[in-house]
């Protein structure tokens, strides 16, 4: 390995870091970033009264240069990828393939989960956020004031990466599994203007306090479509046990009233039914696609730039 290709500083080395990473996904790229630097800064510490040239070229033959750390985590990360995907599924080219495949796919089942879920978590976040931002407009005329807000700065880091594992494990969109590095050798005021002037502080307090409206309208939304294309493919089968008289009622048979029409039990019945599977299978691809464009967002907002 040519020393003199290595750079000088560690931010030197980050930023080619970076360069070497361009294209690949942000979370991939802050990991990369925060793994990178840590282990330089550590070493830095170990090895007092050494330049940081010094120590990036004693490191460089164990830990690598920019571009061999940057394909190797490129590497590592198409092994993970492969190795937690979900089966895949036969491709269908048929229309009606690609229709009902859906109820195939994990994915769908992991969209349906974190849309019901996101309920909870968002009237938790945004108790937590509101909670925060008022109680650090109370007490900014104190001293108590500023620490408590940076505390607030602080847990929404911690929120972003719990919500990342949740939307990374149940939507399947890659999210960081490492902090944004804070290093602990530059002052707390520095610190602390780099947290303030980080726009990805203030774009996860948006995604914490947007999270309980989009919850609300994710529960209701998947609650009913999901209830009413069920309650459509069992009310024909309950109506057909009544006639049977299973339900111990017998039902005499009459005319079904759909809308503003009135039809016969055999036509009625099936038309029901029918309707009720493709709503139901409808709604599968609906949660599926609100995963994915959530996933979107939630990345947009949660992962700083890779650039």
């Amino acid at each position: 390995m040519n020393t003199a290709t290595l750079p000088n500083t560690i931010d030197a080395y980050l930023d080619a870091l970076r360069a070497a990473l361009s294209g690949a996904d942000p979370a991939l790229v802050q990991d990369a970033l925060y793994d990178a630097e840590e282990f330089l800064r550590s070493e830095l510490a170990e090895q007092a009264g050494k330049s940081e040239a010094e120590v990036i070229a004693k490191v460089a033959s164990s830990y690598g240069a920019p571009d061999e750390v940057a394909s190797i985590y490129r590497d590592t990360e198409y092994k993970v990828r492969r190795a937690i995907e979900p089966p895949k599924t036969t491709p269908r080219r048929s229309l009606f393939g690609r229709f009902f495949g859906v109820a195939a796919d994990p994915r769908t089942y992991g969209a349906i989960f974190y849309l019901l879920l996101s309920l909870a978590t968002g009237i938790i976040y945004f108790a937590f956020v509101t909670t925060g931002l008022s109680l650090s407009a109370g007490l900014a005329v104190l001293i108590i004031g500023i620490p408590f807000f940076l505390l607030f700065l602080g847990l929404t880091r911690v929120l972003s990466l719990v919500e990342g594992r949740i939307v990374e494990t149940m939507l399947g969109t890659r999210m960081p599994r490492r902090p944004l590095y804070s290093d602990r050798t530059v002052g707390w005021m520095d610190r602390i203007k780099e947290m303030l002037s980080d726009a990805r502080t203030w774009s996860t307090i948006l995604y914490l306090f947007l999270m309980m409206p989009l919850g609300i309208v994710y529960f209701t939304l998947t609650v009913t479509g999901f209830a009413l294309s069920l309650g459509f493919i069992a009310a024909p089968l309950l109506f057909i046990a009544g006639e049977l008289g299973w339900l111990g009622v017998h039902v005499q048979t009459g005319e079904i009233e759909f809308g503003l029409l009135n039809l016969p039990p055999v036509i009625g019945v099936p038309l029901i039914f029918v309707i009720g599977v493709i709503l139901l299978f409808s709604m599968m691809h609906l949660v599926r696609g609100i995963g994915h464009v959530h996933g979107a967002i939630a990345k947009s907002l949660l992962v700083r730039s890779g650039s």
